[in-house]
This record gives C-alpha cells, structure tokens and sequence, in this order.
C-alpha cells in the first residue's frame, strides 16, 4: 500500500524533472546553492575535476529554476527537444538533484547516481544515469531525459527519444 503512496510523489517529481531534465533511472538529490559531493573513479586531479563538473552540470540540469537555453547546453543533443520537454511546470520548479557519486569516467561518459528531490523531499533515490562529453560541455545523457519523460507519460513524445539509445 505504501508503493502505491509513493507512485503520485515519483510521478510529481518526473513531471517536475520533465521540465528540468532526465528523471528515470538515474536522478539525483537537489542542491541549494553548491553542488553536491561527488566521488570520482579515481583520485587523480583530472577525474576529481571531471567529477565536479559532471555534478555541477547534472544539478544545474535538473534545477528546476534553472532557464530553458541553460537546459538545452547541458543536455546531450539537447536542441533536439521542444521547449515544452525542457520548460518547467509549477511543479517542476521545485525539483532539484543531488549527485551521490561520479564513477567510471572515460574520455567520454561516466556513471552518475543521483537522487531526485520534490521540494527537498526524495521522490526518486539512488538513481543511475550516464553523463556524456559532447561538444567539450559534460552533458545528461539524452536516454535518461527520455525515461524520464516516458515515466511521466510525456505527450508528444520526442522523437529523439525513439532512436536514442
């Protein structure tokens, strides 16, 4: 009975996070003003400075008081998305994403778990997402944008989404 308790709370912070980015099976816990602790793959100055870019980025994405143009930048082939995929609704100006850890970074991804908050409540814990290196910027990784809208029953669904891996 409480999993279904929950269901309307996971849904609210996926609309919420529909507005401010990737929600499905790897969202993060909010930050107020700094980006939250991340935890590298391994300790050299190089990856502890990839991993607190990939947090700053993730939780700028997933802020929902964060601009739409902001969102775009931060999302893997973000221009892709209509600005309605990437808007914030009433409800997703209170979501927010704290990054629990940065792991397995490569010259081109790395493995992002994440909480997603609903007004400083976890609505969606120990998530795992893919942060990805395009154009120079670490960006959200395009399918958990996707899953997300899709849990949330987003309509029209992006096109992107379909051929997105």
């Amino acid at each position: 009975m409480n999993a279904y308790r929950s269901l309307p709370m996971i849904i609210a912070a996926c609309a919420l996070t529909a507005g401010i980015a990737a929600c499905s099976s790897s969202p993060s816990k909010p930050s107020s003003s700094t980006p939250p602790s991340s935890s590298p793959s391994s300790s050299s100055p190089a990856a502890t400075g990839t991993a607190a870019t990939i947090t700053k980025n993730w939780t700028t994405f997933f802020n929902g008081k964060t601009p739409v143009a902001t969102r775009v930048s931060l999302l893997q082939d973000g221009t892709q998305f209509s600005h309605a995929s990437l808007a914030p609704s009433s409800l997703s100006s209170g979501a927010t994403a704290k990054v629990l850890s940065v792991s397995g970074i490569t010259s081109a991804s790395a493995t992002v778990k994440y909480n997603i908050l609903l007004d400083g409540t976890v609505a969606l814990k120990n998530q795992v997402g893919t942060a990805v290196l395009q154009d120079g910027t670490w960006k959200v990784g395009v399918s958990n944008f996707c899953s997300l809208l899709k849990l949330e029953g987003f309509k029209p669904f992006p096109a992107i989404c379909t051929t997105a891996s």
